[in-house]
C-alpha cells in the first residue's frame, strides 16, 4: 500500500470518525439524562412541599446524582455541538456558526437550571443562618426552586428548537447525507419552540414528541452510517475555493 494510498484513506475516515463521534456522544446523553429525570421524578410530589422536601433530605446523594448527570449531559453536548460544527462547516460555515450559537445557549441555559436543583438541597440543610425562617416557608423554598429548575429547563428547549432548525437546513443542504433527514430535523422544531408558551408545553409536550423522530433518525445515521466522506471533502474543497474567491 502506497503512501498516497494511506493518506486518502486516512482523509476519508476522518470525517466518518467525527460523524460516529457525535452520535455516539447523543447516545451517551440519553441514559445520564434519562436517570436524572428519573430520580428527580420519582421523589418530588407534586403541590406537596412538605412531602417533597422530606424526600429529598432522606435521599439527598440521589438528588445530587441527578444534579452531576445534568451537569455530564451539558458538558456531552458541547461536544456533541462541536462536532456537528465541523462536520456542517462545509455546507454553510456562517450558519453553521448560528446552529452552534442556538446550541450553546441552550447548554449554557441548561447549565444555569441545574442551580435550581443545587438550591433546595441548601435551604433544607438547616444551617443557624436559616433560623430566621419557618420550617413550612422552608419547604415552600424549596418546592419553588425545583418549579424555577422546570421553567429554567423549558427555555433551553426554545434554543434547542432553533438548532434542530438550522441543522436540519444545513443536512438538507449537504451533498454527504440523506436531505429527508433534514427535513425531518426541521419538523422537530416546533417541540422547543412550544415553550414558549409554558402552559401549552406542559399539556401538550409529550403527545409533540413522536415529532422528535428526525433527531434520533440523524444520530443513528451518524453513529452507524458516518457520512459520505468523498462528497464531504468535495463539498469542503468547494467552499474553501469560494471563500478564497471572496478574500
Amino acid at each position: 500500500m502506497g503512501a498516497g494510498e494511506m493518506t486518502e484513506r486516512s482523509a476519508e475516515a476522518l470525517p466518518r470518525l467525527k460523524a460516529r463521534i457525535a452520535g455516539l456522544c447523543y447516545l451517551l446523553m440519553l441514559p445520564t439524562g434519562g436517570v436524572a429525570m428519573f430520580v428527580r421524578g420519582r421523589f418530588v410530589v407534586k403541590g406537596d412541599a412538605a412531602a417533597t422536601a422530606a424526600n429529598m433530605m432522606a435521599h439527598e446523594p440521589w438528588f445530587r446524582l441527578a444534579f452531576a448527570g445534568d451537569l455530564l449531559v451539558v458538558a456531552i453536548y458541547i461536544v456533541f455541538t462541536a462536532l456537528m460544527y465541523d462536520l456542517m462547516r462545509p455546507v454553510s460555515r456562517n450558519v453553521s456558526l448560528l446552529a452552534a450559537f442556538f446550541s450553546l445557549m441552550g447548554c449554557a441555559t441548561q447549565a444555569f437550571a441545574c442551580l435550581f436543583e443545587l438550591a433546595p438541597l441548601v435551604v433544607l440543610s438547616h444551617q443557624p443562618y436559616l433560623g430566621a425562617w419557618k420550617a413550612d416557608q422552608l419547604q415552600s423554598l424549596a418546592y419553588l426552586s425545583l418549579k424555577l429548575y422546570a421553567g429554567t429547563y423549558g427555555i433551553s428547549l426554545v434554543f434547542f428548537g432553533f438548532y434542530n432548525l438550522t441543522i436540519g437546513y444545513l443536512v438538507f443542504k449537504s451533498t454527504f447525507l440523506p436531505r429527508i433527514l433534514g427535513v425531518l430535523m426541521a419538523i422537530s422544531c416546533p417541540i422547543g419552540l412550544t415553550f414558549l408558551w409554558p402552559p401549552f408545553a406542559t399539556t401538550y409536550f409529550r403527545y409533540l414528541l413522536i415529532m422528535d423522530v428526525g433527531e434520533l433518525l440523524l444520530v443513528l445515521w451518524l453513529l452507524v452510517m458516518g457520512v459520505n466522506a468523498k462528497r464531504w471533502w468535495e463539498q469542503s474543497d468547494a467552499a474553501e475555493q469560494s471563500r478564497l474567491r471572496r478574500a
